[in-house]
């Protein structure tokens, strides 16, 4: 429970402030129970109260929170629909052009930046790349410390993968609430350190802290893991071109089937994610030089295929056309039967599965080298001119987008559903306006920087 946020609703709804401590301290009594004296209670409850007075209504706009009135769960940001893709893009638009090799604008997962080496000219082959990326563990894996630090390790490692890179460090950073028990982190980093042994990668650094601090109470978990690689050259979503194929290698989940499994009761189901085959598969292409071959590399994560192929087509200015039958083939066997037996469409969910897009000339040699790693890999479409993506189904094309929310795979999200709200294109007005105020706030405090550093 945010116990400041609870304080500053009540007082901007006019509650007096007797009944605010008292119902604080009720709450957190609650919580706690014979963890605390009620008497303690009531004076952690006045202190909230005291401190989220004087932050309340702050009258410098840089130090006040821009509002936009829009929801992150209306809107559906980390929900891996439409609305998280319209989110990342304004992010990439508030940051701007940079002198990255590969920055947010072109949606992928990881960034590149040049890193050339001390006494030698940009251009040249000494030149290397360093490839950054992190990603946030499930959050609904936060009473399954182990699981979420193996899913969210293995994650960073494969956005370094797909860029072309070899990872060479992992870091993590992880936040438990007030009354989580210990224990949680360290099962947390027992999870990333697994992947990190079986992969080879060191987990050299990161940070532990508390949720709010004080004003947090409950036992929620949340963190990420980010990863470092390095490289000659990199692949990125822009390069897929008119002709290519598509090639997937097999799909059994991570986070998200694993959260599926555990809360629907099919536990078993887990065991199947708990794998690295991504990983040997994208090392033994680099390993080969064939990465240097190919023109795309990415996960199946955001929304599933349905996310990924919009966002390939969007950005390389091409079409997608997937083969829902050869799909299906390469999706794990336990994980498939787990889906279809709670109508969670499987084309709309993260398989973690090795998408390859490269010359048809190239494609075997692909198929070889992920086969010699005991890797399925199956050619499931193909790349033409136009712009979008289909699917063929039974023979017939289809179109094939992503849905306001990624494909719900939990009861909870049952109730909430994939559909897009009726409001939608009101909110993201809403948003447009909140990002120029972020950019206008962003550029004040340039300009304040400059003027500094000319006194």
């Amino acid at each position: 429970m945010d116990l400041e946020g609870f304080a500053k609703r009540k007082l901007r709804e006019g509650e007096k402030e007797e009944a605010i401590i008292a119902e604080m301290c009720s709450r957190i009594v609650e919580i706690k129970r014979n963890r605390i004296r009620k008497e303690d209670a009531e004076s952690i409850s006045r202190a909230v109260l005291e401190e989220a007075k004087r932050t309340l209504d702050l009258k410098d706009e840089l130090l006040t929170e821009i509002k936009s009135g829009v929801r992150m769960g209306e809107f559906g940001v980390g929900s891996r629909g439409s609305g998280d893709f319209y989110a990342h893009e304004k992010i990439g638009e508030i940051i701007g052009a940079t002198s990255a090799v590969v920055d947010s604008s072109s949606l992928s997962d990881s960034g590149v930046v040049r890193f050339p080496r001390e006494g030698k000219s940009k251009g040249n082959s000494e030149e290397k790349l360093v490839v950054v990326t992190v990603d946030g563990m499930h959050s609904r894996l936060s009473d399954f410390p182990f699981l979420a630090g193996f899913h969210v390790a293995r994650a960073a490692l494969r956005d370094v993968y797909v860029m072309g890179a070899t990872p060479v460090a992992l870091f993590s950073d992880i936040h438990v609430a007030d009354d989580g028990d210990v224990a949680k982190i360290f099962d947390h980093v027992a999870g990333i350190s697994a992947v990190s042994d079986a992969a080879g990668v060191p987990l050299v650094t990161g940070s532990t802290l508390r949720i709010g601090g004080d004003v947090v109470i409950g036992e929620r978990m949340t963190g990420c893991v980010g990863a470092v690689g390095v490289a000659d050259a990199v692949v990125s979503r822009e390069g897929a071109k008119e002709g290519d194929v598509i090639l997937m290698t097999e799909g059994a989940g991570g986070g998200t089937i694993s959260t599926a499994a555990l809360y629907y009761g099919e536990p078993e189901v887990v065991k199947e994610t708990l794998n690295i085959q991504f990983l040997r598969a994208c090392k033994a292409l680099i390993g080969e030089k064939i990465v240097k071959r190919v023109h795309v590399m990415t996960d199946v994560t955001n929304g599933g295929i349905r996310g990924d192929a919009n966002e390939i087509a969007k950005v390389a200015a091409v079409k997608l056309v997937f083969y829902e039958d050869t799909i299906r083939s390469v999706v794990n066997e336990t994980v498939l039967g787990m889906l279809e037996r709670h109508a969670i469409d499987y084309l709309g969910v993260s398989l973690d599965a090795l998408l390859v897009i490269c010359p048809e000339e190239v494609a075997e040699d692909v198929k070889e080298v992920v086969r010699s790693e005991n890797v399925r890999i199956e050619e499931v479409g193909k790349v033409e001119a136009g712009k979008g993506a289909e699917i063929v189904v039974d023979g017939e094309k289809k179109e094939f987008v992503p849905k306001f929310r990624e494909a719900a795979y939990t009861p909870v999200k049952k109730v909430v559903g994939e559909s897009t709200i009726n409001n939608f294109e009101d909110m993201k007005r809403k948003v447009d306006k909140a990002v120029e105020a972020a950019i206008y706030k962003r550029n004040r405090v340039k300009r304040m920087l400059g003027e500094k550093g000319e006194r």
